[in-house]
């Protein structure tokens, strides 16, 4: 016994004194002996910092996931380019012509829908189908012309109201003023002085219109505008006009777009309603409200509701179509959204 414990015990401090011997010789390693450094490559690093993202590609994808979205665009892009290319197309009648009967000489009047007249012709013997979308086109123009003008002011006057704050009270009064005129009014009040025209319409659409772009502009601007990276780059230095334009109105770009699509049929709305009230347009020029307001005038004649069936139909899908694409666009265009 005496021999086994003697041999486990020499065995045991042999194994110790190797370990403690090897603790040393590693202490006396060199750092270079201990520590291997990692190369650089420039390729790798190239390869692993690289992202294939795209706002713009994300923006696309996330909305062609939407198909009843894509199909309201395919059907809105359809009648935009229908009505552009409707006058040069063959066969097409004037939209003021009125048409008589070639043997009794009177006007054809009230006609229903047919192979001569496919959408049948008004109380006067005009052709309905050469108005009604002569009228699309008209007040497309005025929608587009008038979303346009709101975007441009309301957004510039928007991001001055809510980035320079020494201009917040000026725009606040001026904002106090006109918001509490009624836009029926005023728009009553253009169109009842000035001239009848398209660009009477747009004008006094657009005079106040841009206020409540401007507004909502101005309280997202409030929100976004001291935030930490709108900090840091302007104490980098960065000028007021490239802060704007990079770190505040990309962030906005969803909100803009659904705003914008929704001014649209907001502007063919009211035209409809001037010239429901005998306002708006000329006689010589065709448009929807027009085209409405003839057709609820015998819309109490079951034979002759047509007349108002077929510019309320495309009127209906026009403002359905913008509303669907635009809330369908803000929401791909929102970077909470991609993935």
């Amino acid at each position: 016994m005496a021999s086994i414990k003697d041999k486990l015990s020499r065995n045991l401090e042999e194994s110790m004194t190797a370990q403690v011997e090897k603790e040393a010789r590693d202490l006396e390693l060199s750092d270079q002996e201990l520590f291997s450094f990692a190369e650089y490559d420039e390729k790798e690093g190239e390869k692993t910092g690289y992202s294939n993202y795209s706002y713009w590609g994300s923006t696309m994808r996330m909305f062609l996931k939407n198909k009843g979205a894509v199909l309201m665009l395919v059907l809105m892009m359809a009648i935009l380019i229908f009505t552009v290319i409707q006058p040069y197309l063959p066969g097409q009648m004037d939209p003021n012509l009125v048409n008589t009967d070639a043997q009794r000489f009177i006007p054809l009047r009230n006609v229903p829908p047919g192979a001569d007249f496919w959408f049948g012709t008004n109380s006067i013997g005009q052709d309905l189908w050469a108005r009604i979308w002569t009228g699309t086109r008209t007040s497309l123009f005025i929608g587009f012309s008038v979303a346009l003008v709101e975007a441009v002011i309301g957004i510039t006057v928007g991001v001055l109201w809510g980035y320079l704050r020494h201009l917040d009270f000026l725009f606040t009064e001026i904002y106090n003023v006109l918001d509490n005129i009624p836009h029926t009014i005023i728009l009553i009040l253009i169109a009842y002085i000035m001239t009848p025209s398209v660009k009477t319409l747009i004008f006094a659409m657009s005079l106040t219109g841009w206020i409540g772009m401007a507004r909502f502009i101005r309280n997202q601007i409030l929100i976004i505008r001291d935030r930490d990276y709108n900090l840091a780059s302007r104490c980098l230095g960065t000028p007021t006009y490239r802060l704007v334009v990079k770190n505040l109105l990309p962030y906005l770009v969803s909100v803009i777009m659904l705003r914008m699509a929704l001014s649209i049929p907001a502007a063919i709305g009211s035209e409809v309603f001037i010239t429901y009230i005998g306002l708006g347009l000329p006689a010589t020029t065709p448009g929807l409200g027009r085209l409405i307001e003839e057709g609820r005038v015998v819309m109490m004649n079951a034979s002759q509701r047509y007349q108002l069936i077929y510019p309320t139909l495309i009127l209906s899908i026009v403002t359905i179509s913008f509303y669907i694409i635009g809330n369908a666009f803000s929401d791909a265009a929102d970077p909470k959204n991609h993935r």
